[in-house]
C-alpha cells in the first residue's frame, strides 16, 4: 500500500493553514469539483476539512453557490 490518497483525494490535516499557491490549487481543485455538481458537505468529508472551510475557499473563489437541495416547506393554510 502507498501512502498516496486514493483516487487523487487529497486530505488535509485539520487545522492546517493553506495559503499560497496551495490555496490557489484547492481553490481550483474544489471550484472544478463543485461545478461538477459535488456538494460542501462531500468536499468536506473527502479533503478532512470543515463545512465552513469549504464555503469559505468556494466563496473566495468566486463561485455561484447552489440553493439548499430537498423539499421546499410551506405554511400550511388554515381552514
Amino acid at each position: 500500500m502507498s501512502d498516496r490518497p486514493a483516487q487523487g483525494k487529497s486530505t488535509l490535516g485539520k487545522g492546517t493553514r493553506v495559503t499560497g499557491k496551495s490555496r490557489d490549487r484547492l481553490q481550483t481543485q474544489l471550484k472544478k469539483q463543485y461545478e461538477a455538481g459535488a456538494s460542501i458537505r462531500s468536499l468536506a468529508r473527502e479533503t478532512g476539512r470543515s463545512y465552513g472551510f469549504i464555503h469559505n475557499v468556494l466563496v473566495e473563489s468566486h463561485v455561484q453557490l447552489r440553493s439548499r437541495g430537498g423539499a421546499n416547506r410551506r405554511k400550511v393554510a388554515s381552514k
